[in-house]
């Protein structure tokens, strides 16, 4: 059956084993590992497309000791990857929750890898970002999925999520840091150029052909593979497709009802039923009541993420966590009207706030954080210091030469003109700072004292107030060619610019409680049979903490694989019972 096919080709009472709501990575990790074991799936995606936020992100993926590691010399253990955890994470989340998955990590992805056809690769440097912690690597960890050729997946290929159009150039080509290396030295060097020249020309053609681009990269091309891998093993997929009931019995979940178009339908279900619906992100009364104030009024995440599965859940008896260091994962956010009319929300992942000549503050013109930490810690900095309203939004300022070299935001590094962002009032300009300043509405002489301050820490490459730039991740994400310090550099060079960040919710890390084997519990601690959870609907395992790349999307994947497996058992024991 095809997505096309729609619920009305599914008779009133069918039987499936599995059923798995939701299709980022988590819930296609969940319906193909649901397949390899035998059980017959169901998938179902409430939007138009599949990918969930995943299709929208590096899709990074966090698994420690997979046999990738070894490739890049990484030394890793699993006592080590589990005291790093301890140490990073505490007391916010299960211990025993955190190790299932570091030992069914690898595991996982092997199979993945071998019997389902998917493929990943490590870097040879890719930190952990609490790197300060004691058993934090700097390699070995993060995974990344390849690119993938899409075009064998047919009208498949129009069911992904396309990614955000900010990270796309050409008007929907796809490019990963190696991509990027090489179109930032197009007519440099020989092979750059004919590397661009070929990726580009691949682009234009499959356009042509398929009506998008074919090679998939980052989170596009971990969908793509999942959906094949799906389609292969024979997974019913439904998109536009609303859960709108959950039935159950003394013995746990028994069915569901799903509405399409009109269509309704109720279906048994024999073993379970797992949530991969992308967390509460845009539930309004869960986001209001979960989220600090003020409450962001936009994420760079998917729109499918509405949380009404939680109500449902909750009516079973389930619960959210309340543990976690912070209830969502934060990126600082800028934001911008396209021409369409539609909001394009940019999350300052690792571009420009670690860059030199690049700096952050509030409405008193001075820093509040070190720039270079992760977005996550970013983000939490901006609300602690927003007692008195001043750091929401914050603001990210750069000089003349930081902005030409290394971009800010929506404006690309190497010399992207910046009138169409003045324009439109996302990028600020001065002739000055206190020019800036006075149209931003901080504090001049704060700015002022902040970036003198600033130009003295770049001679020495000593932050003496942030220590910006000391940890192995930090200097990652500087200059490599830059010194003595690769994340401090001079502002010094008129005109000065501004880009406002707001904190935006990437995931939510508050989901509903579950123990190791991925099921949902009761306030007793008792297991809610047949109800599985895996991603942001599942709370979190690193505990409103960000140690590493990934550590959503890894954990996803994993739970999505622990709670397929137990479905899929439980649904055999059913009918071994029934026969």
């Amino acid at each position: 059956m095809t997505a096309a096919d729609g619920l009305s080709g599914i008779p009133d009472g069918s039987s499936f084993d599995v059923v798995v709501l939701g299709t980022g990575a988590g819930g296609l990790s969940a319906a193909v590992f649901a397949a390899l074991s035998g059980a017959r799936v169901l998938l179902v995606e409430r939007t138009d497309y599949l990918g969930g936020t995943t299709a929208y992100s590096a899709a990074t993926t966090w698994v420690p000791n997979t046999r990738h590691a070894s490739t890049v010399g990484a030394t890793d253990s699993f006592e080590t990857a589990s005291g790093f955890l301890d140490r990073a994470v505490g007391n916010r989340s299960s211990k025993a929750a955190r190790d299932a998955f570091l030992r069914a990590g690898p595991e996982v992805i092997a199979t993945l890898e071998d019997r389902a056809g998917l493929r990943f690769r490590p870097r040879a440097f890719h930190p952990d970002y609490l790197s300060e912690i004691e058993g934090a690597t700097s390699c070995g960890r993060a995974l990344e999925p390849v690119p993938f050729d899409a075009s064998g997946l047919g009208s498949d290929l129009h069911l992904i999520r396309p990614p955000i159009p900010e990270f796309t150039i050409l008007g929907g080509m796809m490019i990963d840091r190696d991509d990027i290396a090489n179109l930032m030295k197009i007519g440099k060097g020989l092979a750059p150029t004919v590397y661009s020249a070929r990726l580009i020309g691949r682009y234009w053609l499959s356009k042509l052909r398929h009506g998008r681009g074919t090679r998939l990269v980052m989170g596009n091309a971990l969908i793509g593979q999942f959906l094949a891998a799906a389609r292969r093993l024979g997974v019913t997929i439904l998109t536009e497709c609303e859960t709108t009931a959950l039935a159950a019995d003394a013995t746990g979940v028994t069915g569901l009802t799903l509405v399409q178009k009109g269509v309704t339908r109720h279906l048994e279900v024999l073993g379970g039923v797992v949530l991969a619906t992308g967390g509460f992100a845009r539930h309004p009364e869960l986001r209001g009541r979960m989220l600090p104030a003020p409450v962001p009024d936009f994420s760079p995440s998917a729109p499918g993420h509405t949380g009404r599965l939680h109500d449902l859940a909750l009516t079973l008896g389930a619960r959210h966590g309340s543990l976690a260091a912070q209830p969502c994962f934060w990126a600082p956010c800028s934001h911008r009207r396209r021409a369409d009319g539609s909001m394009a929300v940019f999350p300052h992942f690792v571009f420009d706030r670690s860059k030199p000549g690049i700096l952050s503050v509030g409405r008193d013109g001075r820093r509040f954080v070190n720039e270079s930490t992760s977005y996550h810690l970013f983000g939490a900095a901006q609300f602690a210091a927003d007692r008195d309203g001043s750091h929401v939004p914050a603001f990210l300022i750069a000089d003349a030469t930081a902005l030409a070299k290394y971009g800010m935001g929506m404006i690309r590094p190497g010399g992207q003109d910046p009138k169409p962002f003045l324009a439109d009032g996302y990028l600020t300009q001065g002739a000055t700072l206190e020019e800036l300043a006075g149209k931003l509405g901080i504090d001049a002489a704060g700015l002022a004292d902040t970036v003198a301050r600033m130009n003295r820490f770049a001679e020495t490459g000593i932050d003496e107030d942030f220590a910006r730039g000391t940890t192995t991740y930090e200097r990652a994400n500087g200059d490599p060619a830059h010194g003595p310090n690769p994340t401090l550099g001079r502002l010094d060079t008129a005109p000065y610019y501004a880009v406002r960040l707001w904190p935006g919710d990437i995931g939510s890390a508050e989901g509903l409680v579950g123990n190791e084997a991925a099921e949902l519990l009761r306030d007793d601690g008792s297991v809610i049979g047949g109800l599985y959870a895996c991603g942001n609907d599942l709370a979190s395992i690193m505990g409103g903490v960000y140690p590493g790349p990934g550590i959503t999307v890894g954990p996803a994947i994993v739970f999505g694989a622990i709670a397929a497996r137990g479905a899929a058992a439980r649904a055999a024991d059913r009918a071994r019972a029934a026969a």
